[in-house]
């Protein structure tokens, strides 16, 4: 069967036909082609159009297309499900859903900014989307270094299991000063990460971490100390805007500047503006 869509390819045009040709269709073949000719191509060459608007292989909701083919095609392996969270912070700019997904959009954008000719870019991208579908069945439990937070986060959860009162639980109180402790040094802390070293379920610590920790789910609260840290650096002129964007976690400068304006209400160049009025 012949797959097509937009030229240049980074993250889903990637990771879509890795997925369809790993698990889908062994046979695909994929098509590139400028994003006006994605249309008229599919129905004269009887190709099947993803990941564009208004087709039936695209982005729902918060999810992208990768997502999709995994529930279309009932693609129940537990290792693709880890490899969608990434696929997806990578592909919409949410890198806090995977500490994975800024790594896979560094290495996709390299990957897209060094080979000009998608053909070949797809061919290196399966490897890559092979190497993280090894590290997703296999190797997610192996470290490179000792994490010392490990040990921390499971002794605040140890704390929590003996904790039975209706207070503010003690694994609350001190996930919140470790979360602050790292925020300088560990900013691609993920609920996932957090989950594994607590030995709770994600799903568990989602519903409950908002109780604790200013009614903000993980993501926006660690946004907001993100954006906290922002500020501080803010009042030293000898930080370039794109400095405090890479010292406080974000992707770009761009990204940095769309969620500081967002908690803030003033872009950061404008922050600082004000602040050096004072």
């Amino acid at each position: 069967m012949k797959w097509i869509t937009r030229e240049r390819p980074k993250i889903d045009r990637i990771a879509c036909p890795w997925l369809i040709r790993r698990f889908v269709d062994k046979e695909a073949e994929f098509l590139y082609v400028p994003f006006e000719q994605v249309i008229p191509n599919s129905k004269e060459l009887n190709a099947v159009p993803f990941d564009l608007p208004e087709v039936e292989y695209t982005h729902y909701g918060d999810e992208c297309t990768f997502d999709y083919i995994i529930k279309k095609h009932k693609l129940d392996d537990p290792a693709l499900k880890v490899m969608a969270v990434i696929v997806r912070g990578a592909d919409t700019d949410r890198h806090d859903l995977a500490s994975q997904s800024s790594g896979l959009w560094a290495i996709s954008a390299g990957l897209s900014h060094n080979v000009k000719d998608d053909n070949l870019l797809l061919e290196k991208g399966m490897m890559i989307y092979d190497a993280l579908y090894s590290w997703a069945k296999h190797l997610q439990n192996e470290k490179h270094t000792q994490n010392p937070i490990e040990n921390l986060l499971r002794d605040v959860y140890k704390k929590f299991l003996k904790h039975k009162s209706g207070k503010i639980p003690e694994w609350a109180k001190e996930l919140k000063e470790i979360i602050q402790d790292q925020i300088d040094t560990n900013l691609s802390l993920s609920l996932r990460q957090l989950s594994e070293s607590l030995n709770v379920h994600p799903s568990y610590l989602s519903r409950e971490f908002s109780k604790y920790f200013d009614d903000l789910s993980f993501g926006d609260y660690i946004r907001k100390l993100r954006i906290e840290k922002a500020i501080v650096l803010l009042q030293d002129p000898k930080h370039s805007l794109s400095e405090i964007a890479y010292l406080t976690g974000f992707s770009d400068q761009s990204h940095f500047n769309r969620i500081f304006k967002k908690y803030t209400g003033k872009n950061p160049s404008e922050y600082r503006k004000s602040l050096l009025k004072k």
